[in-house]
């Protein structure tokens, strides 16, 4: 998030979009309709009828895949009405003039023929972001989660950056992420094309570095897979071994079949967590890790803020703390290094990441705090680019729509997309909690009342969903939350595996699969 969770509520304009908010992000949900109460519009664009829409002042209910083409229209609305901030383009930013001549072809009548979208929301939509005057963005995985997910995120940059709505409070654009420690795996070097602190692995200058701490001759200099293209490797034997820890690719990874044919293809499986997963199943070593409340250490949240936790219980049986595992491996894989606490780690982190530098265990338990933090005493940074953007200016990018990779046709003539549910937190941890099974104890299936006639269904009924990759078997629940030709269903459920259906169809740049968009077809199940 470049803005803090609290600015959330100082916004006059909030724009929505590929987020669930209430329901994946509960807290952050609270801010939002603080914000609606005080008086600012709420912008929702969702295929589907989530909570947010009751708040909303203008829902834009756009066709799943079509994002893109969405964000590009309310820029060109902004562009020929002169609603864009001149004086913050001309002085921060570069290659507006690109992306103005790109967006002219997105005029609100075709926008509104891709999206579904009336012309008339998607004017009223532009004018409510651009005039703010403190306008925030806030989006999910329902933006990133297709084939044009990077794309998507650079549209959402280049609104902000053309109305000047960036580098101050009520503002921004704002990731909010999926669970409680993504953003600190990913600024730990928890992605195949950068060590700690997002610093590139094709830099030599910053292998030598990690090289000298690590006490080791080299680095490898070429990225690596991401967790699809791993997958598609192990399938193919060109990956023999694998080390998983929390991660439970056989419920969570697109196209869930090839998933289970790429494990059962490896030589060697670790895998390290708290629970005996469907992956765990499958694995040659099971590491029994500790649960957050079972160790020391320090989680980043969504806001980029550092917090420190201390262990209130000690692990049971013969479980070890993530830290510990790991550490203990190193060693026996000959590392030089020795780490005797989570605080000696976070020393290391402090000295080899720059965002990172002036963050210690005696400051963090005081208060947490938000990188970068590049020194002892500076105090944190809870609004990102106030002055400058990291690499100087910010740059428009030029982005056309593409449609979902695969579209529905007369075979599979439906729509299927993916999420969460509020009482299912991700694909493990909430089906452990005997309450929240009792509160929503199986999967469904969400189908329009009008696809529900013309199918012969009823609500509560048993249905086969089928796509080219797999089928489930799943309840019915017939809802006007899902516009006609949709189907919805979370991802949590083993006996229904959404994934089984999903296609694994990659954003070019990110390699993000696309979860949010497949053709499927509805079969009644005869009694």
């Amino acid at each position: 998030m470049t803005n803090s969770i609290a600015d959330i509520a100082q916004a006059d304009c909030i724009f929505v979009i590929g987020s669930n908010t209430t329901e994946n992000h509960p807290v952050i949900g609270l801010k939002v309709k603080e914000a609606v109460r005080r008086g600012a519009k709420l912008i929702v664009a969702d295929p589907r009828h989530i909570e947010l829409v009751d708040w909303a002042y203008l829902w834009l209910r756009q066709r799943p895949g079509t994002d893109l083409a969405l964000l590009n229209g309310l820029l060109h609305v902004i562009v020929k009405e002169g609603l864009y901030d001149q004086k913050f383009i001309e002085e921060r930013t570069e290659g507006f003039e690109e992306v103005r001549e790109a967006v002219e072809e997105y005029t609100p009548e075709k926008v509104a023929e891709l999206t579904g979208v009336p012309a008339r929301d998607i004017v009223e939509a532009a004018r409510l972001y651009a005039r703010g005057p403190r306008s925030t963005i806030l989006y999910a995985m329902g933006i990133t989660q297709h084939i044009t997910g990077t794309a998507n995120v650079m549209a959402l940059a280049n609104l902000a950056m053309a109305c000047g709505h960036i580098g101050k409070e009520g503002s921004g654009v704002n990731p909010l992420r999926g669970q409680n420690n993504v953003q600190g795996a990913c600024d730990m070097g928890g992605l195949p094309n950068v060590l700690p602190g997002y610093q590139p692995v094709t830099d030599p200058e910053v292998r030598r570095k990690f090289a000298l701490a690590w006490g080791v001759e080299d680095l490898p200099g070429e990225p690596g897979l991401t967790v699809v293209e791993m997958m598609r490797a192990a399938e193919e034997g060109r990956l023999k071994g694998m080390y998983i820890l929390g991660e439970n690719p056989l419920l969570t990874d697109p196209d869930v079949s090839h998933v289970e044919k790429a494990l059962k293809n490896l030589e060697f499986l670790v895998v390290q967590d708290i629970f005996l997963t469907e992956t765990a199943r499958l694995a040659d070593v099971v590491l029994p890790g500790a649960a957050f409340a079972e160790k020391e250490g320090t989680v980043t949240n969504t806001e980029r803020r550092v917090q420190l936790m201390h262990k209130a219980i000690d692990p049971p049986g013969e479980a070890r703390a993530d830290w510990e595992i790991i550490g203990e491996l190193l060693k026996r894989l000959g590392s030089q290094g020795e780490y005797s606490s989570p605080e000696d780690v976070m020393r290391e982190i402090t000295r080899l990441t720059p965002s990172y530098a002036g963050i210690t265990y005696s400051r963090l338990e005081e208060k947490g705090l938000q990188w970068p933090v590049p020194s002892l005493d500076h105090p944190g940074t809870p609004v990102l680019h106030r002055e400058k953007f990291t690499r100087g200016k910010g740059r428009f990018h030029v982005v056309h729509f593409r449609p979902p990779a695969e579209e529905p046709d007369e075979e599979y003539p439906f729509l299927f997309t993916t999420g969460r549910l509020l009482y299912h937190y991700h694909a493990v941890i909430s089906r452990k909690s005997r309450g929240l099974e009792e509160i929503c104890p199986e999967p469904e299936a969400e189908i329009n009342p009008a696809d529900a006639l013309s199918l012969g269904i009823e609500d509560g009924e048993t249905v086969e969903l089928i796509s080219r990759r797999g089928r489930v078997k799943v309840k019915a629940r017939v809802t006007e939350r899902v516009s006609k030709g949709t189907i919805f269903m979370s991802f949590h459920f083993w006996e229904a595996a959404a994934n089984l259906l999903t296609i694994a169809a990659l954003d070019p740049v990110s390699k993000i699969p696309e979860y949010k968009a497949c053709a499927v077809k509805v079969k009644k199940l005869l009694a």
